[in-house]
């Protein structure tokens, strides 16, 4: 009861950062679901690669400057956003906190910000399509079925989705160790352990069953259409992406993309954007920091490519490089189901608000006044 009390009086106070959020998150929720959003690949090496590379990078500060009037939106794709910074694609995001996916599309109402949705999801694209007043980007996996991929891609467009994201960086589901030692499954097994650690965290597990245990919701529970979280996704070739974009009539992207080979030959393909990621960390523990290779795919692909960016953004400023070395348009994670699992829609919604206040503080450190001309200027090269 104590524990209980003190964690609410924690989650009545405003967050400010990402990694605040990450403390109080794991506070809250119970072990399981927290270590399956915090952890990664392997010894997590990745993970903690993708941060540690965007904070060695430096901004150069200018003074003398009227910034007094600063603009956080940004232009992507035909499109005015509220902000330079969406909201990624992540599956059963219910498990961070019951509800999650209404509040995250809730809050890309707010924000004027669009809003991922995996086909691993808790729930059904057309709902969130609606939750989010069509600001929804559905994202695809494809397993062994072509036939269940073509399905989907089809219930997306007849829902009204406008953008499809096809992520092609999981061929293999990696081993993430925390799942494994807290013994994670898809179906979910709930044994003495898993037990335990629910008890341990009444408030998640007494809304948990107000409002439903979180399930795949965009297939069936069991049969030939049935999920599988470790099946293997080796068949997402480049056939199958002629094939996609033959069918998907609308705004096409690739997600995961780590190699300038790569991005030369898909953008040749026909896709309309490239998502640079290395999944954050989360399927090759090897992988370099995203960051690293954001610019040398801009470089490859020109000037007025689409290039999307994620993987270990956690703050504004990082929002800001990621812009001056390449990037369109950026998407956070991690973070956001933090703040959710720290206070719900409220933390989701203070963690955007700050998040944007640093963004357009550090825009006035920079001599900004709006973002449409950020580039490789605003970089310390010294």
């Amino acid at each position: 009861m104590a524990q209980g009390f003190l964690t609410g009086l924690m989650g009545s106070q405003p967050l400010f950062s990402a990694e605040q959020a990450r403390r109080r998150a794991r506070r809250r929720m119970p072990r399981i679901f927290f270590d399956n959003v915090d952890g990664a690949a392997g010894n997590e090496a990745a993970n903690h690669l993708n941060q540690a590379e965007l904070a060695q990078i430096r901004l150069q500060p200018r003074v003398l400057l009227n910034v007094a009037e600063r603009r956080v939106a940004k232009t992507f794709m035909g499109r005015e956003w509220g902000l330079p910074f969406g909201i990624a694609p992540m599956g059963m995001c219910n498990t961070t906190w019951p509800g999650a996916d209404r509040m995250l599309a809730r809050q890309a109402v707010k924000s004027d910000i669009p809003v991922g949705l995996s086909t691993a999801a808790s729930s059904s694209l057309e709902d969130m399509q609606a939750w989010s007043d069509g600001r929804a980007w559905f994202q695809l996996y494809v397993g062994q079925s072509h036939e269940v991929a073509f399905d989907l891609v089809a219930r997306a467009e007849r829902a009204g989705y406008e953008t499809l994201i096809l992520t092609v960086d999981v061929p293999e589901i990696a081993a993430r160790r925390r799942d494994l030692e807290n013994g994670l499954k898809v179906p979910f097994y709930m044994g003495p352990r898993q037990f335990l650690d629910f008890a341990c965290h009444p408030r998640w597990s007494i809304e948990t069953l107000i409002q439903g245990k979180p399930a795949l919701a965009n297939f069936p529970s069991d049969g030939p259409g049935a999920f599988r979280r470790e099946e293997s996704r080796a068949g997402t070739d480049w056939a199958f992406l002629k094939q996609l974009r033959e069918r998907w009539p609308k705004t096409l992207i690739v997600k995961g993309v780590m190699s300038v080979e790569d991005a030369i030959g898909i953008k040749a393909a026909g896709v309309d954007a490239i998502y640079v990621s290395n999944h954050g960390g989360r399927q090759l523990e090897s992988a370099p920091a995203a960051i690293r290779l954001l610019p040398l795919i801009r470089a490859a692909l020109g000037a007025d490519y689409p290039l999307i960016f994620d993987s270990g953004v956690r703050g504004g400023e990082d929002v800001l490089k990621a812009l001056a070395l390449g990037a369109d348009y950026v998407m956070l994670g991690r973070a956001l189901l933090f703040a959710i699992g720290a206070d719900g829609a409220r933390g989701l919604a203070g963690l955007v608000d700050a998040l944007a206040a640093e963004l357009s503080v550090a825009m006035a450190q920079l001599g900004l006044c709006d973002l449409e001309g950020v580039d490789g200027g605003i970089l310390f090269s010294g």
